[in-house]
């Protein structure tokens, strides 16, 4: 099983070697890099190229290690018992699988994502630490053990927002995604629009990385954000002219809520507009 991209993905010769590697260790991929450069849909692409079930789950600021194993009800199960609920005799009826145990017992070899884990609490990755690594883990309920008949693909995602431990990196195997360059941006649009005019996606790429060049930039637009504002200017049928105008009065391209996300950034951009039209 070898990762080569798929006709939906763009995936860099460096970024290839990284999956394959992971895939043949079955260590967790590690995949860091700028919020928008793909890191989500990657392990939909894998589990896609491997044609293997993908499992997610999306971690959040309040998620727990534990939820990946199971979680015991049990105010369920005393509620029940007061109301003589004949389920009360199996405890099992009052453990919820989490997304760890499904992987673990896939009946076929899944893809699971365990997608932000940079969200989490900072001692979240270290209580996976010995599922992660053993690929089991113990329901002390019902007093069996989830053992992984094989190591699932493991892919996990990081925006940076917090240092992971050395021990959990220790474990994993790591690729940075870089930011695309022109070329390789241009062959992520003729994906998603494969009919789309090569003038326009060569302006639309000037002011794309024109903009990311701007000194101050709180939030730099990402690929996503480039591929939802060339459908915004395919939609209203922009004519190529707005795009091709170099008047530094007119700092703002059309549009421009697709690709700046906070008002510090419009006001920015308004600044420099003013400031231009002073000098004239």
């Amino acid at each position: 099983m070898r990762f080569e991209g798929t006709s939906n993905y763009v995936a860099t010769d460096d970024l290839k070697v990284a999956v394959n590697a992971a895939v043949k260790l079955r260590r967790p991929l590690l995949v860091k890099g700028e919020p928008g450069t793909g890191k989500t849909v990657l392990a939909h692409e894998i589990a896609e190229a491997l044609g293997a079930p993908l499992i997610e789950w999306h971690i959040k600021s309040t998620t727990r290690a534990v939820q990946g194993l199971y979680e015991y009800d049990a105010v369920a199960r005393l509620r029940d018992g007061q109301l003589g609920d004949e389920r009360v005799h199996d405890i099992r009826n009052y453990i919820k699988r989490g997304k760890l145990w499904d992987a673990f017992t896939s009946p076929e070899l899944p893809v699971l994502l365990i997608d932000e884990i940079d969200k989490a609490d900072i001692e979240f990755p270290n209580d996976l630490l010995q599922e992660l690594d053993r690929m089991e883990f113990h329901v002390y309920e019902t007093n069996e053990t989830v053992k992984a008949v094989e190591r699932p693909v493991v892919v996990i995602t990081s925006n940076n927002e917090k240092e992971l431990p050395d021990a959990f990196l220790r474990r994993c195997f790591f690729h940075y995604i870089r930011f695309p360059d022109r070329d390789t941006m241009s062959a992520i649009i003729d994906v998603h629009f494969p009919k789309i005019q090569k003038l326009l996606v060569s302006r639309a790429l000037d002011i794309f990385y024109d903009i990311r060049e701007v000194p101050g930039l709180k939030k730099k637009p990402s690929t996503s954000e480039l591929l939802d504002w060339l459908k915004l200017l395919l939609h209203e049928d922009m004519p190529l002219e707005v795009l091709q105008n170099q008047d530094p009065t007119k700092a703002i391209p059309p549009l421009h809520g697709a690709l700046l996300k906070n008002e510090q950034d419009v006001m920015m951009f308004e600044r420099l507009a003013f400031m231009a039209r002073r000098k004239v």
